[in-house]
């Protein structure tokens, strides 16, 4: 597997505007962050005709999977949850009742929408034993942030240092594979999909060029990392 973007040590940056890590404790002391949009729940065929009418027009997505956990060795369950976030609207598709219909699987493919995540090639994974496609235009927010000297890229942990806020992660563990999500799910899903695509928007407004020093004083020969760097295609590929 190709990474999406190459690692901090193959081009060191030397200064940084954030900082490389953030401890358990500063995370605590964060703000707490929920999605402020509207959240949809996709479970039939007229719902999904409906979301990817809306999805197929953006061109910056929030992605990511739930699962149902399972607390037995050897015991495994299919993923139950997709998410897809733009900056106002959330949708939750349940893949128990929708598995993975061509629309899904041609917007996976659409290199010209970037699904922005953490840890995506396991959610791809995932999709692809409901039904095999090719991923493109997917993004892996970690690596990205590895571009920008960032050491702990959990997405606990890229919300605090980017976004300066905390995400909960108290429902990270609840069936996924209910008919129907309560509330503190469907909300606990849509903000991991959407603080992907903040996080990157964040990165995408990080012109390090521009941004003064620490000390408060611009540096003409300042080396910086930025969005800029990265070439295009590169942020489209998966494998």
């Amino acid at each position: 597997m190709n990474e999406v973007i190459k690692s901090a040590d193959s081009q060191a940056v030397k200064h940084m505007i954030f900082p490389e890590r953030i401890s358990k404790k500063d995370i605590l002391l964060l703000p707490l962050l929920h999605f402020p949009g509207t959240i949809h729940v996709v479970n039939d065929e007229a719902q999904m005709h409906s979301a990817m009418e809306f999805l197929s027009q953006e061109a910056l997505l929030g992605f990511d999977t739930e699962t149902r956990p399972s607390f037995k060795r050897g015991e495994s369950y299919p993923v139950a949850l997709l998410q897809l976030a733009s900056e106002n609207h959330a949708f939750l598709f349940q893949l128990r009742d929708l598995g993975l219909p061509d629309p899904l699987k041609e917007l996976f493919e659409d290199a010209t929408v970037l699904k922005i995540g953490v840890a995506i090639h396991d959610d791809i994974k995932a999709l692809q034993k409901k039904s095999e496609f090719e991923p493109r235009g997917f993004v892996e927010l970690a690596d990205l942030a590895r571009r920008f000297g960032i050491i702990t890229t959990g997405l606990r942990n890229l919300t605090g240092i980017f976004l300066k806020s905390r995400i909960s992660k108290r429902f990270q563990l609840s069936n996924w594979d209910r008919k129907k999500l309560d509330e503190h799910q469907q909300l606990y899903a849509a903000t991991d999909a959407w603080v992907c695509r903040e996080i990157f928007q964040q990165l995408q407004e990080s012109d390090l060029d521009s941004i003064a020093s620490l000390d408060g004083t611009e540096s003409e020969n300042q080396e910086t990392a930025s969005l800029e760097d990265i070439d295009s295609d590169e942020l489209r590929k998966v494998f």
